[in-house]
């Protein structure tokens, strides 16, 4: 009697057991985008580091402008960059431009649509003339704050306070190496012409792409032929790799090579058949410090299960605390039928009526093999074992399709 399957929960959690943040390194700043914090950041800085005008205008002492109109001595010029170093006394004002240091003496921005200027004297008027347009020293955040977390990932905002904080370097988790193999003697690279029998590798392309865009580092190995020397030879190159993914050969026909040819290279295997649909052949092992990941060769499958188990073996390796984004609720838009044993998850599409949920409609296909409809999917209805019939406006559960 057949073992059974592994479920997705019980594969997903062998895979992610032992995995944790890789090694740290040192980079530049603005080589940092996209990387994930290892070390906590604080501020080097105060922000601003000293009384900024908010507005273009004259920098004044309050006093002087509490009975209108006003008429004061202009002492100088406060620009960015080029502060004024003298103090404002009474009856006096210097000219200022917003981002500009305010003077010493001065407690007060007049704006400039409240002035007019008459030679070496500007004169104050008008109704509700406010003072208050001054940026404090330290109003956004000062010495010794800490800002920025140990597993955040440096976006745009991020960098841009990171650099404000007076760091030009930081410490980040360094990048998965994922090592990616094609199998399969019915392969031609992309561009090429496939002969009789064969058709042109994609999948690798996919795979790369969707795990570059969650942190990895892409090592293409290219493709292997259905040899032992051929497979042996292109799994030599990922020596340096973290993570070595097969695409196809990982299943149990005549000419499924990669589980026998890694088990002699001394491949630990974990599981090699779960309960999932597109994705039943998924493998997994070690091979010494390699994470092997044996995806199937169907595109779609291949796609499918790289988000479900790839992805997150990436984000633990790199050090990411937040995890992608996981299942949300919609609503269905037509009837599903009920599901067998194998958790499925059906592409989609989500339309929006109003302020409720989502509505999703599977694709006209879910043939694992077909990567048109996957391309117009923006979701993927996750469909637990043995689940019943959906009727329409039933809630069910949806990945969102981002890669």
């Amino acid at each position: 009697m057949a073992s059974p399957l592994l479920s997705v929960e019980e594969a997903l959690a062998r895979i992610l057991a032992d995995a944790a943040p890789l090694g740290t390194e040192r980079i530049a700043i603005d080589a940092a985008h996209d990387r994930i914090l290892a070390e906590p950041l604080a501020a080097r800085l105060t922000q601003p580091p000293f009384d900024a005008s908010a507005m273009d205008g004259y920098a004044v002492r309050a006093a002087d402008v509490a009975q209108l109109p006003a008429k004061l001595t202009v002492i100088g010029e406060s620009a960015a960059g080029h502060p004024f170093f003298g103090r404002v006394g009474q009856g006096e004002a210097v000219r200022i431009f917003t981002g500009a240091p305010v003077p010493e003496g001065a407690d007060g921005i007049v704006i400039q649509e409240h002035t007019t200027r008459e030679g070496a004297q500007v004169l104050v008027q008008g109704d509700d003339v406010q003072t208050d347009h001054i940026r404090p020293r330290g109003g956004d955040f000062r010495e010794g704050l800490r800002l920025l977390d140990a597993g955040r990932r440096l976006g745009p905002r991020e960098l841009s306070l990171a650099a404000a904080m007076g760091h030009g370097e930081v410490v980040v988790y360094r990048r998965p190496k994922v090592a990616i193999l094609s199998t399969g003697d019915e392969l031609v690279r992309p561009g090429e012409t496939p002969g009789t029998g064969q058709i042109v590798a994609s999948n690798h392309l996919g795979v790369g792409a969707m795990v570059r865009g969650f942190g990895a580092e892409v090592i293409q190995l290219g493709i292997a032929r259905d040899t032992a020397e051929s497979l042996n030879a292109h799994v030599a190159r990922a020596k340096d790799a973290d993570i070595l993914v097969t695409i196809g050969g990982a299943s149990v026909g005549d000419h499924d090579l990669v589980a026998p040819v890694l088990s002699k290279q001394g491949m630990e295997l974990a599981f090699w058949k779960i309960a999932m649909r597109p994705g039943k052949p998924l493998m997994s092992g070690r091979l010494g410090n390699l994470r092997v990941i044996g995806l199937p060769g169907n595109p779609v499958s291949a796609l499918v299960c790289a988000r479900v188990f790839l992805v997150p073996l990436v984000e633990h390796l790199a050090g990411r605390s937040e995890a992608s984004e996981a299942t949300r609720l919609a609503e269905a838009a037509v009837a599903i039928e009920a599901n067998g044993p194998r958790q499925h998850y059906m592409r989609a599409t989500l339309a929006r009526d109003g302020d409720g949920l989502p509505r999703v409609t599977p694709v006209r296909s879910q043939d694992s093999s077909l990567l048109s409809p996957l391309a117009i999917a923006d979701c993927l209805i996750v469909r637990s074992p043995k689940s019943p019939a959906v009727v329409p406006g039933e809630t069910v559960r949806v990945l969102p399709l981002d890669f």
